[in-house]
């Protein structure tokens, strides 16, 4: 999605995870653990709301280059978000991603064994469907200010 802001802007608002919830049609509240910041390596925790559950998960930041790419992993090794920010004529393109890493696959396979691939794809639909919502408001917030 382009977002008609510089690239640096834009990467600010989104590795600020205290302001997850104002886009995210999931994660409602981030905060940064033990008073870390946008770092590789730091953790935040974040409260995730649906109709059917809310649940609390700690992720760790994995990239982080201002203006470029911001990404973190839920658990540490589980699953990865991920946005990059590339400088076109029109301000950036954002792009985020979404996928499960092997101990992420492994935790449904256990956690849910038979129903393990019903879990997945039901998580992977949910992502789908939330990314667009979610550049949708992040770019809505960023040309409002």
């Amino acid at each position: 999605m382009v977002i008609g802001r510089p690239a640096e802007f834009v990467y600010d608002m989104v590795s600020d995870v205290t302001r997850m919830g104002e886009w995210s049609p999931v994660c409602k509240a981030c905060w940064w653990d033990e008073g870390d910041g946008p770092n590789v390596g730091a953790w935040f925790t974040g409260r995730n709301e649906t109709p059917e559950r809310t649940w609390e998960t700690r992720s760790q930041v994995v990239a982080a280059e201002r203006g470029r790419e911001f990404a973190f992993v839920v658990g540490g090794t589980r699953v990865r978000w991920g946005y990059t920010f590339a400088p076109v004529t029109e301000g950036t393109e954002v792009t985020e991603s979404w996928g499960f890493l092997p101990d992420g696959i492994a935790m449904f396979e256990e956690r849910f064994g038979d129903e393990a691939p019903t879990q997945i794809a039901n998580r992977t639909e949910a992502a789908r469907q939330g990314i667009p919502v979610t550049l949708a408001a992040i770019k809505r917030v960023a040309e409002a200010g």
